[in-house]
């Protein structure tokens, strides 16, 4: 089963292999929030209490159909993940490690064209919290949830390495470890005022 992927104006869109995704999750770190900051969307990308829903995947399990050249990439520091939006709306899509050798996607919530009763259908409730000491109020840990996904998800990761299906990743360049996109580097100053 897919979910379809896609932008807030329609221009990107693409859609998301079920079976590629290993959990979903609420993430509270500052890094996220910075994210939605750097977008200009900070109030329709949180929850109340800062949180960003993603769905850990393998990215072989993302396929882009349509607008590809409305893909773009930022990171928050010369070594942080690429943090990947829809340039023409601002509409986050996900976030990648650098090495496409890592074959990780979290795809966030917001670019994600199903109603919450069709994602609970396709991938299960989310009922894991990560980063929860940097939430805005007080938001449950959920330690024994997140240390299971963390095994789901290294397991798709090892069996995506073990069958040479890392290579299908469609943030990065075939062959290679270059991104699609060069991504936009923001300074140390910037990064502080997004905080």
């Amino acid at each position: 089963m897919n979910i379809r992927l896609r932008c807030r104006c329609g221009k990107l869109q693409g859609e998301l292999d079920t079976a590629a995704v290993a959990a979903r999750a609420k993430c509270y770190c500052t890094d996220c929030r910075a994210f939605a900051r750097f977008l200009g969307n900070e109030i329709t990308l949180l929850d109340g209490a800062g949180g960003t829903e993603v769905a850990a995947a393998l990215p072989s399990g993302v396929r882009f159909t349509e607008g590809l050249e409305h893909l773009a990439s930022m990171s928050l520091s010369p070594k942080g993940l690429y943090r990947w939006y829809a340039r023409c709306c601002r509409t986050p899509i996900g976030n990648t490690p650098r090495d496409p050798k890592l074959p990780y996607v979290g795809v966030i919530r917001a670019c994600m064209a199903a109603s919450p009763a069709e994602l609970d259908a396709a991938l299960g409730a989310s009922h894991i919290a990560t980063n929860t000491r940097t939430a805005y109020r007080k938001v449950a840990a959920t330690p024994l949830a997140t240390a299971l996904a963390v095994a789901r998800i290294g397991g798709k990761i090892a069996r995506a390495r073990l069958t040479g299906s890392w290579k299908d990743n469609p943030f990065f360049v075939p062959g290679s470890a270059a991104p699609v996109r060069q991504p936009e580097v923001i300074s140390a100053e910037r990064r502080a005022a997004l905080s």
